[in-house]
């Protein structure tokens, strides 16, 4: 008789190879460099049974994802025959934003279905004013990009060559887009391709078995760990930064012996700006902190996800209603909800909880017309520090918490963008004191060879990340622009600016707070 640990961990590297598979076939450097997609595999039920080890906003926001898509497919009728994938990044559906295209597909044996297979990528351009597509102005989701709902981008093993065409020329770099699709569809089918030979190996009923007990361990090891936990109720919030005014993200946490319950009521309701996020990205958010408090090495499925419920008031930041934006929610928004979850964690589990990281994904868009490449588009995240935490400083010059990118290599970038780095370095002393020192964050700067347009989209401008039990916050962060006439410009957290050739652009990422007091003092 096959062990359902075996059968749980060839299932892992199924997931695993899906992310390897996109990643290599890839067109854009966001992809095929800094790893900015996610690959997971579902049972019959729609529950995650195996995930890749990829980018944590985006691997719970699978579980809302997925389930929303097959309820939406069963409110109109579609049927998901053998050899189909389904295509969308409506963020009201797929739970994260626009640029995260979701392609997911089932997996049949004898007929019957049996699994999912889904994978995101963020596709660095998908319409809209700006390049990138993530418009720190926008008002509305319409302002940000071109919406696709759940519609069917390959049919029983045939692309839909009409869906294809549409979303490619809707998008600013047809090309890297249709790679990338490509790719995506070239996951789905390694995937799937891989459960089956499991079937044919061990048998379908010692794979379902497996994936069940799998899930059921997972539930069971996360009970155990929260035992010692202190059981209560704990608060905290923090801000989110327009130019006018802050916006509260308010958290109520209860550790209780059934699991975790957190609450996000008293949060701001939603606004005109891209800074909303959908329920998604919350609870991916808050399932990723709370993951960070378990000593355990737990497998991260439905075991562990339904252990953690999570409150966020309709219309709210956390949870807003269409056609708010949403772009920012994914990469900015989820970092604080990180930030305000931890926080409360810290005390309920006070020697496993860091001081805040960075708090930011810093993203950077930047693109234009270039005569020998066309229209370009390049997307960019950069990391920062870590926070201090019990009996190790943070860490320097990484991506932090909801990010698990890497940078784009600065060959790599000046290769295929008319851009040209000169700056590109830990920010020495942006780290929070204490007896834990918060790691420093980064120094990126770079020029443009040629006229093009760049988009901010921030935070920790004006509110620093936070210090634990003593420590002091971290350095916030700040956007320099360097005109070639020499005329320099102190930016905001948010803005789209036009640069002509010659100008630099001079990123400085925030440092972690520092944990515990110093000594001393």
């Amino acid at each position: 008789m096959v062990s359902w640990e075996l059968i749980h961990k060839a299932t892992v590297f199924i997931a695993e190879e899906m992310g390897v598979a996109l990643k290599r076939s890839a067109f854009s450097p966001n992809i095929r460099e800094r790893m900015d997609h996610r690959c997971a595999v579902l049972d019959g039920e729609g529950r995650i049974v195996a995930q890749a080890e990829h980018i944590p906003v985006h691997l719970g926001s699978f579980r809302v994802g997925v389930l929303n898509t097959l309820k939406w497919l069963e409110r109109e009728g579609v049927e998901l025959e053998e050899g189909d994938m389904i295509v969308l990044n409506d963020p009201y559906i797929s739970g994260t934003h626009l640029n995260d295209v979701m392609v997911l597909a089932p997996v049949h044996a004898n007929g019957k279905l049996i699994a999912y297979v889904v994978n995101k990528a963020h596709q660095v351009d998908v319409g809209g004013p700006v390049p990138g597509s993530m418009n720190p102005n926008a008002r509305t989701i319409y302002e940000e990009g071109f919406i696709i709902p759940p519609v069917k981008l390959v049919r029983r093993g045939s692309v839909e060559g009409d869906v294809l065409r549409l979303i490619v020329e809707n998008s600013k770099t047809p090309k890297i887009t249709l790679g990338d699709l490509s790719a995506q569809i070239a996951a789905n089918r390694v995937g799937s391709r891989r459960i089956l030979e499991l079937v044919n190996k061990y048998g379908l009923d010692a794979v379902t078995e497996g994936w069940g007990r799998a899930i059921d361990y997972a539930r069971r090891l996360t009970l155990s760990d929260m035992k010692s936990w202190r059981h209560g109720i704990y608060t905290s919030m923090d801000y989110m930064e327009l130019p006018d005014r802050d916006l509260v993200l308010r958290c109520t946490l209860e550790v209780r012996g059934d699991g975790v319950r957190v609450d996000f009521t008293g949060s701001s309701e939603q606004v005109q700006a891209p800074i909303n996020a959908v329920y998604g990205v919350t609870f991916s958010a808050t399932t990723y902190s709370v993951r960070v408090a378990i000593k355990e090495d737990i497998p991260v499925n439905e075991g562990f996800y339904n252990l953690v419920e999570v409150v966020a008031p309709e219309g709210s930041i956390v949870n807003p209603r269409k056609p708010a934006p949403v772009a920012g929610g994914n990469v900015e928004t989820s970092q604080r909800i990180a930030d305000v979850v931890l926080r409360a964690l810290a005390e309920a589990v006070p020697e496993r909880i860091p001081a805040a990281g960075s708090g930011t994904m810093m993203n950077v868009m930047l693109g234009g017309y270039d005569r020998d490449r066309g229209y370009w588009a390049y997307y960019e995240t950069i990391g920062g520090g870590t926070g201090g935490r019990p009996g190790k400083d943070g860490v320097s010059g990484v991506h932090v918490n909801m990010t698990n990118t890497l940078n784009t290599p600065i060959e790599v970038a000046e290769r295929s963008y008319p851009i040209l780095y000169t700056s590109y370095k830990i920010r020495e002393g942006s780290g929070g004191r204490g007896r834990y020192r918060g790691g420093d964050g980064i120094i990126r700067a770079f020029k443009v060879l040629g006229q093009a347009k760049l988009s901010i989209l921030a935070e920790r401008f004006r509110h620093k990340p936070y210090g634990l039990w003593g420590g002091e916050p971290g350095r916030p962060a700040r956007v320099v622009v360097r005109r070639a006439s020499g005329l320099e410009e102190e930016m905001p957290s948010k803005f789209v600016l036009d640069l002509e050739p010659g100008d630099e652009v001079v990123i400085e990422t925030p440092g972690g707070g520092g944990w515990g007091p110093l000594v001393g003092e």
